[in-house]
């Protein structure tokens, strides 16, 4: 007699399709694998100005009438563009914020390129911070704006489930690359505003680089981290700089790289160890001929190092299984969190993940150097431990600079895939 078998899918045993072996939180963990995301938001350009957004929440049902999604009222253009204004104004509000008297003359210093813990202005930071709260609402309401059912019901859906329970793991596997940790949601009246950036609220990565995993040697877990800094020296004593090296040299082994040629020269091997790359540098945006200017980061030397540089530097590793190139990147210079311009296109942290790398964590706005020095000490120190992932590193730092330090640029900070990375050591 035919008897029905109950299947019960208990975890993920496809491993995602991908080739990458499965990290470990200890290891003598005895479940390797990675926990589903909470949430995955699909944004996907159709033709040339049409998107379309779709949502998967883990652990529910499918309704039945099929996966949340739309057609968006929002064309391509348009969202770029409202985008590109949210980080102008970060920039200008916060970044270049400076008293004026009364004939309109600027006095005294910027606050909040010229400090971190902002205690002592609170009530600025708060007026601040707010009114960027309610530009980030914005830009999430442009980009779900729209009055027909399938649009209404998908509005509800997302911000209901973004405004929710905090926490959550999310990622936004996006054809547009928007500062996402940047967007917020707005909350019920008395509750602070700054706690509805969804970079407060949740752990958020932006995907879309790759359709298909790039393929290399399966890498070793090394007994001791190996890290490189790769740096402008004329930065070498701004602000905490000189403990962020002295960190990576006790608890790493450690390569400073200060010019280009030495750095394009082990991006050209097969083989590159690091498991942490971390760039303390500037950022800018360079003339290409084109409409959309590249950007580039430099070391000591004048040498730009853009996308095109390093893929060209590495093309002929591409799907080499005698090849190896999987560091997290902290691309701690100005704007190196836009991963692309558009649709098609790529920056320098998207080229890094296209190759291979765990994941790239950077800023979207011109960041000041004080504060990006204490960001880079303060991340570093934790995800060195091997204790938390990324994105849990990234979440706290965010609390914990608005909480405590009043200081909101933490936000900033964009982490294009890798919220699962975590340092792993056989020691």
């Amino acid at each position: 007699m035919a008897k029905e078998l109950v299947v019960d899918v208990v975890n993920n045993p496809s491993l995602d399709f991908t080739a990458i072996p499965p990290r470990q939180r200890h290891p003598d963990d005895p479940d390797p694998v990675k926990k589903p995301l909470d949430l995955v938001v699909m944004l996907r350009q159709h033709n040339h100005d049409l998107l379309h957004i779709s949502a998967i929440r883990h652990g529910q049902r499918t309704p039945k009438n099929g996966t949340p999604n739309a057609y968006l009222t929002v064309s391509t253009s348009e969202i770029l563009q409202a985008a590109a204004r949210l980080r102008i104004a970060w920039r200008d509000r916060l970044v270049r914020y400076q008293p004026r008297d009364a004939d309109g003359m600027p006095v005294g210093d910027r606050p909040f390129t010229d400090g971190v813990n902002l205690s002592d202005r609170a009530v600025l930071s708060r007026r601040l911070t707010d009114e960027l709260a309610d530009e980030g609402q914005y830009v999430l309401e442009r980009l779900l704006a729209g009055t027909d059912h399938q649009i209404a019901a998908f509005r509800t859906f997302l911000i209901d489930t973004l405004a929710g329970e905090e926490g959550l793991r999310v990622t936004f596997d996006s054809d547009l690359h928007l500062p996402w940790p940047m967007l917020a949601v707005e909350l019920p009246s008395g509750q602070e505003p700054c706690h509805g950036f969804l970079g407060y609220r949740h752990q958020i990565e932006q995907t879309g680089a790759l359709g298909y995993q790039t393929t290399y040697m399966e890498a070793t877990n090394h007994p001791f981290p190996v890290t490189s800094l790769n740096t402008d020296s004329t930065l070498d004593t701004v602000g905490r700089a000189p403990d962020v090296r002295k960190l990576l040299e006790e608890r790493s082994q450690l390569t400073v790289r200060t010019d280009s040629e030495t750095l394009l020269d082990d991006l050209t091997a097969p083989v590159l160890h690091d498991d942490v790359m971390y760039f303390w540098c500037h950022g800018a945006f360079v003339d290409n001929g084109s409409p959309h200017p590249h950007l580039a980061v430099r070391l000591s030397d004048s040498q730009p190092i853009d996308a095109d540089l390093v893929m060209r530097k590495r093309r002929r590793h591409w799907g080499s299984t005698d090849a190896l190139f999987r560091p997290f990147v902290l691309l701690n210079a100005c704007h190196t969190g836009r991963t692309a311009p558009e649709p098609g296109l790529q920056h320098l942290g998207g080229a890094l993940v296209n190759l291979g790398a765990d994941g790239v964590l950077g800023p979207q706005i011109e960041i000041p150097q004080l504060f990006a020095s204490e960001y880079a000490f303060a991340f570093l120190d934790r995800y060195l431990s091997g204790e938390s992932t990324a994105g849990e590193i990234a979440m706290a730092l965010v609390r914990q600079y608005a909480d405590r330090f009043h200081n909101p640029l933490a936000l900033t900070y964009s982490l294009y895939c890798g919220i699962d990375s975590r340092l792993e050591a056989t020691a």
